[in-house]
């Protein structure tokens, strides 16, 4: 029989378009609070570098690719959905 106790998956998560990278840093301050770093592994907000031209001068910025969307690498097990779900935004 397969152990299914650290298969890990990826999930997307809905946050509030703009509080991504707030969101992200709460979740991964949470996991080491609550000592879940075998639960969760990674938490992205996928991004793209855009180039602007200001003033005849190009700007690098980064923009999210997609706005209101986290991914988790995580086993979504025991009290982790809970603790996803708690998270206001």
């Amino acid at each position: 029989m397969t152990e299914t106790k650290n298969t890990k998956k990826w999930y997307v998560v809905r946050s509030v378009s703009g509080q991504e990278n707030k969101i992200k840093n709460y979740i991964e301050s949470e996991v080491v609070r609550l000592n879940l770093q075998d639960y969760i592994e990674q938490v992205l907000v996928p991004t793209e570098k855009v180039i602007q031209i200001r003033n005849g001068k190009k700007i690098s910025k980064e923009r999210v690719y997609f706005p209101g969307y986290i991914i988790i690498n995580a086993n979504i097990s025991g009290e982790i959905p809970h603790i996803i779900k708690s998270i206001n935004g």
